[in-house]
């Protein structure tokens, strides 16, 4: 074989190597839009094509870390006609925005949770990624982690389960002013912070109803330096669910907990150590490790892209758990119960 022979061996298998790689535009450049980078560049299926944030500083930094080209704003990035695929690791409140004009500009979308702030634009969503033939991820990957894998192995041994309780309270002092203490760029608590009804739904299923109280310590401009929020989420099972959620100053001991009370026996995990309790027996239980999950959903999205295999969840499920998040919201600013809709409608 000739030099000239194997020179253009070695560039149409190149070629062919760049035409099947997905090509990825992403949104965002704080510490998931990190992750995100670095699982797109160490799988040869992807190629990185460009990055956007809100400041041009970071982004041009961001671009230069991850050897990729910084653009100005996300309208010009979804509008690419050398991007596939759009992931969006940006503030909570422009996500449904955003993936709406990649939709309609032909793009797949993976979007962290939430996949909007509100639900019936989140429906809205759904249906126009059906009508354009496009993937619409929304990222849950607390259903990847150790912990809830470990829920699911071993939640038929403690029997009928009646009580839950779900506390993630995050001490900060001072209080950062960052966009996860902004009332509109954040989101409801427990919109903004999706993945702690979802974990509920997806183990225990249909909702029946729900009370919610909360209360902001407030700073200014939008910000505040404290929030707290409880939730009471009654299933159709029977079974109760007590879900915490809270961060920064006002708040004085960090807690990381989940408790699923059966009438066989209980599961109790603080924080990465998880215990299997039974009438006069204790048993540790091992959690898996949370870190990579970034890149196990990036991986699964490559998979699903290109193989056609079936993704961990659908974005009905999300909607579901959104709607539930609505309702404690709605319970909290009336200070009522709301009763959900009688089926778990997954195909809405």
């Amino acid at each position: 074989m000739s030099k000239t022979e194997l020179v253009r061996i070695m560039y149409n298998s190149e070629a062919a190597l760049e035409k099947a790689r997905v090509r990825v535009g992403l949104v965002g450049t704080g510490y998931a839009a990190k992750l995100r980078a670095e699982a797109l560049l160490s799988d040869e299926r992807s190629h990185l094509i460009a990055i956007v944030g809100h400041s041009p500083e970071n982004t041009q930094t961001f671009a230069r870390e991850y050897q990729t080209e910084a653009l100005s704003s996300w309208q010009q990035l979804v509008k690419r006609d050398d991007i596939d695929l759009v992931v969006i690791s940006t503030v909570n409140r422009d996500h449904g925005a955003i993936a709406r004009a990649a939709l309609t500009n032909g793009k797949h979308v993976v979007v962290e949770y939430p996949l909007s702030l509100d639900v019936v634009e989140a429906e809205e969503l759904i249906a126009l990624a059906k009508t354009q033939q496009k993937l619409l991820h929304v990222e849950h990957i607390e259903l990847l982690g150790g912990l809830h894998q470990a829920l699911k192995q071993h939640l038929a041994k403690i029997g009928n389960v009646f009580y839950v309780r779900y506390s993630t309270i995050n001490s900060q002092y001072p209080a950062p002013r960052k966009w996860t203490y902004n009332h509109e760029l954040f989101g409801f608590p427990l919109m903004g912070a999706l993945s702690r009804l979802h974990r509920l739904t997806d183990l225990f299923g249909q909702v029946l109803t729900v009370n919610c109280h909360q209360r902001y310590w407030e700073t200014e401009q939008d910000y505040y330096q404290t929030c707290f929020c409880i939730s009471q989420v009654c299933f159709t099972s029977g079974l109760l669910a007590q879900v915490v959620y809270g961060k920064g100053e006002t708040i004085w001991l960090s807690e990381r907990k989940f408790e699923v009370h059966g009438e066989n026996g209980g599961l109790i995990f603080d924080g990465d150590k998880g215990l299997f309790i039974q009438p006069g027996e204790t048993t540790p239980i091992e959690v898996g490790a949370r870190r990579g999950l970034f890149a196990k959903d990036t991986s699964l999205v490559l998979d699903h892209l290109i193989d056609n295999t079936p993704l961990y969840i659908t974005p009905e499920e999300s909607l579901y758990t959104l709607k539930v998040a609505d309702a404690a919201q709605r319970a909290a600013q009336t200070g009522t119960t709301i009763f959900m809709k009688n089926s778990l409608d997954l195909s809405s």
